[in-house]
């Protein structure tokens, strides 16, 4: 596994968001978008980073950025998710984690004692120029949008 790093063209995708339409990053030309890929929908620590960027969503937007959470859940998880949680971004079902390995954040992992591929969370802010401009790969699931708002505050 080896992701994306800052300089790095992001790679172009679409995927069916939790309503099941399409979006594509193509959508957000021009914009900043933070792509944040979670392992699983409606886990403990996937919960707590979503509903930390729902509560500062409002100090995102005053930087510009948009958020689009990544998954290999389907989309009807992820709108059980998106509802229960009442997330105000987008959630995005990447069922055959090619998204996921384009960025290169689908690899080995270890759980219990158990090895499987999966998703590691790691987080990308795509700049108005379409280049990864920041890679977040250091975080607790609780304090990864206050890691992601500091940065912003001294790269805006």
């Amino acid at each position: 596994m080896s992701p994306l790093n800052a300089g790095d063209k992001a790679p172009l995708f679409s995927l069916p968001d939790q309503d099941g339409e399409s979006i594509s990053l193509a959508d957000y030309a021009g914009q900043r978008v933070l792509v944040y890929f979670y392992p699983k929908a409606m886990t403990p620590g996937c919960t707590v980073q979503a509903c930390g960027l729902r509560d500062n969503m409002d100090e995102l937007k005053q930087f510009n950025v948009e958020v689009l959470g990544i998954s290999t859940d389907k989309p009807e998880k992820l709108s059980r998710f998106a509802e229960k949680e009442l997330l105000n971004f987008t959630l995005l079902s990447d069922e055959d984690h090619a998204v996921a390995q384009a960025f290169g954040v689908w690899g080995e992992k270890q759980f219990m004692g158990k090895t499987y591929d999966g998703i590691h969370r790691i987080s990308f802010l795509i700049g108005t120029d379409g280049k990864v401009e920041h890679v977040f790969d250091k975080f607790k699931t609780s304090d990864h949008d206050q890691v992601v708002l500091e940065y912003l505050k001294t790269h805006s």
